[in-house]
């Protein structure tokens, strides 16, 4: 479970930025994956530990809630809801757009399917979330396909033709600005290494889950560093670093197609689109509930219709058309990027997710004083090191384009969000979901 939500659309979109922010160079962009991906590792590892102790079922809500009040559980909710997942959301609705276009090799139908795969998903998880749940396992075992083959197929090539030794030893000379460094690179990763914390929701359906939690974060979490590191050494055995970043975007399906010819690398590309619809379907579930979340705390603006759910299809009705309306708003966001209209990039892909690093460092602080039945490696050590790469991560965002102006946004949408704060609980109509 934990492997299937992680890998998604990141590891192929994110390729070039990685090795753009590298400055061209294999060894720092390879050395970035791995400090994201022992970031991740360590941090799913500390999450282990507090899910085992607050079995509930919102995740990181649940857990900024219980450490300092309801008040700050509702924030982190209202943050999820208007900005992490709805951003996400339109961010994967264009990757998957972008890979079908290049695959149809048609002009100016980008934004257009970007839009039409973004409401197709909504309307499948409004009117039958099991459907969406389906889909969900079917990807999950797609998606490691065209992973593999360039993993393995890839590297061996590298290997024998000398072109993995020639892109560790000569960085591409094509970059702009002068790449951007470690720090952005690593942020970079943190798009394709985002997820896991989904997993925590489930412990309360665990058995042993003190041992098994911490266990499969843990081995999943390496597990998918290990695949993320072979894929990229494989697509660096077919391509040279200036061209993947000539490439961009279209550098994977570049690769299939050399190692697998045009027919493989079609049916391969198809794969790589399914793997991105099936990230976008999950973060779609999770936004499609986003006000229900809020509503069954008795907060948020009428919390009596959001946390009211269809009892033929289970679809959380309303809080499914706001995170659609969320959703346009930032895939329009998006588009802004790309059109000029901002006259810098405001990278919503990388951003939010940085953003939620900042969370992560205030639970860190609340394990260490108030876990003290934990040993020293797990009350301090851990959420140190932790802390530590949260930080690392946030130093990256700082240095974005736009970063502050995405902050003013966030800081304005979160004070709306206080001022619809509301303490009465739903009457009546409060439903779960089954």
């Amino acid at each position: 479970m934990v492997v299937g939500i992680v890998i998604g659309s990141g590891v192929f979109f994110k390729a070039d930025n990685v090795l753009e922010a590298s400055a061209g160079s294999l060894p720092t962009a390879l050395f970035a994956w791995l400090i994201g991906g022992a970031i991740m590792v360590v941090t799913a590892y500390v999450f282990s530990k507090i899910a085992t102790r607050i079995q509930k079922i919102n995740g990181v809500v649940d857990y900024f809630e219980q450490a300092y009040g309801r008040t700050a559980g509702y924030l982190v909710a209202w943050f999820m809801t208007f900005i992490y997942y709805p951003t996400l959301v339109a961010v994967l609705a264009w990757v998957s757009a972008n890979y079908t276009q290049g695959l149809m090799g048609v002009e100016g139908a980008l934004w257009p399917l970007s839009w039409g795969y973004m409401t197709a998903f909504f309307l499948l998880n409004y009117f039958s979330p099991v459907l969406a749940g389906r889909w969900q396992v079917t990807s999950t075992v797609v998606k490691l396909i065209p992973l593999g083959l360039v993993a393995v197929v890839g590297t061996i090539a590298g290997l024998t033709n000398g072109m993995t030794v020639q892109n560790f030893t000569v960085a591409a000379k094509t970059v702009s600005h002068g790449g951007g460094g470690l720090a952005l690179a690593t942020l970079s990763t943190a798009f394709a290494y985002e997820g896991w914390i989904i997993a925590t929701v489930i412990n309360a359906e665990l058995k042993d889950a003190k041992r098994t939690l911490p266990r499969a974060l843990v081995v999943g979490t390496i597990s998918v560093v290990c695949i993320y590191m072979l894929y990229y050494l494989g697509i660096s055995g077919v391509l040279t670093n200036d061209q993947v970043l000539a490439q961009g975007d279209a550098a994977p399906v570049r690769v299939i197609s050399i190692i697998f010819g045009h027919l493989g690398g079609t049916l391969l590309t198809v794969f790589v689109i399914i793997s991105c619809l099936g990230t976008l379907n999950g973060l779609i579930m999770g936004s499609a509930r986003g006000m229900f979340s809020i509503a069954s705390r008795g907060l948020g603006p009428k919390p009596d219709l959001f946390c009211r759910v269809n009892p033929v299809n289970n679809c959380t009705t309303h809080s499914a058309m706001i995170g659609y309306v969320l959703s346009c708003f930032w895939l329009v966001v998006w588009y802004g990027n790309f059109a000029g209209w901002w006259g810098s990039f405001m990278d919503i892909s990388e951003l939010p997710i940085a953003f939620l690093y900042v969370i992560y460092i205030s639970l860190y602080v609340w394990v260490m004083k108030t876990f003290t039945d934990l040993g020293a490696l797990n009350r301090y050590a851990c959420p140190c090191l932790a802390a530590a790469g949260s930080l690392y991560i946030i130093w990256g965002a700082i240095q974005k384009d736009m970063f502050l102006h995405f902050l003013i946004l966030s800081v304005l949408i979160l004070a709306v969000g206080v001022r619809l704060m509301r303490g009465d609980r739903p009457r009546n109509r409060r439903r779960t979901l089954g």
